[in-house]
């Protein structure tokens, strides 16, 4: 590789890391970058999973170990099983999904979490209820549906995570974070050994990106997350990115140049 590919490597994983760690997402970045330098569609799903591995597991021991993050762990212990089978299924069936279709669909979810976000943000910004009981069967098949998502392309599986965790679980954004970010691990190992298994990771940009993604990774959940208006800054993160998100799955700037040629 030239320098410039390391160059370009190191600091998109940095901000994927940084990303992934308070909203998700950041796989959308290392995604592009892969493809941008000419990596098939394939390869570049597999070898993202290099870095979203040591990305996630930077970031959950990079957590300051207070009684809050104890107890919240303990919490997302409940969703291991239905994460760990979800993301099997969905790494192993990642070639049998029209990935434009899959894409135009969680398009239009984001697209209904951004409406969601900017119309009625009382929902969204909300003190974590320590009475609600998250042990429920749907908790649980939702997890589930994201981690096979999570499995087969890993992209937006932080924000679909934040959405269920506090829209439907009642978690705090920062209480919410916490949790996905370890619940992010049982998401990608699995999904990893199955790429690592079937091949097709390319290591050198592989082990680049994860080394951005790791110093991210550290920046976000040891110091940003922790921030008092941590929130905030998390919703308008979410804002942006959803937006971006939407627009590109969506493919709305192609359909408005069909309009315009019409």
């Amino acid at each position: 590789m030239e320098i410039w590919e390391y160059i370009l490597l190191l600091l998109g994983g940095l901000m994927a890391g940084i990303i992934n760690t308070l909203a998700g997402n950041g796989s959308a970045i290392t995604l592009s970058i892969l493809i941008f330098m000419g990596f098939p569609a394939d390869v570049s799903n597999a070898t993202n999973r290099i870095g979203a591995l040591a990305q996630t597991i930077t970031a959950v021991f990079s957590l300051k170990r207070t009684p809050r993050t104890k107890m919240l762990f303990n919490d997302s212990y409940w969703f291991f099983i239905p994460s760990i089978i979800g993301s099997i299924v969905g790494a192993i069936i990642a070639v049998e999904i029209d990935p434009g279709l899959l894409k135009m669909i969680i398009g239009g979810i984001m697209l209904l979490l951004l409406i969601t976000l900017v119309t009625n943000p009382k929902k969204w910004n909300i003190a974590t209820d320590v009475s609600k009981n998250r042990k429920t069967w749907i908790n649980a098949l939702l997890i589930f549906l994201v981690a096979i998502y999570g499995g087969f392309l890993q992209m937006g599986i932080g924000i679909m995570l934040l959405s269920i965790l506090v829209l439907i679980a009642k978690y705090s954004l920062r209480d919410a974070n916490i949790i996905k970010l370890v619940l992010a691990v049982t998401f990608v190992m699995p999904a990893f050994f199955v790429f690592l298994y079937t091949g097709g990771m390319e290591w050198i940009p592989g082990i680049t990106l994860a080394v951005g993604q790791s110093i991210g990774a550290v920046i976000g959940a040891r110091y940003i997350l922790f921030l008092p208006k941590a929130n905030l800054y998390v919703r308008w993160l979410l804002i942006v990115i959803l937006t971006v998100s939407s627009i590109v799955l969506l493919r709305i700037p192609e359909w408005m140049m069909g309009l315009f040629d019409l």
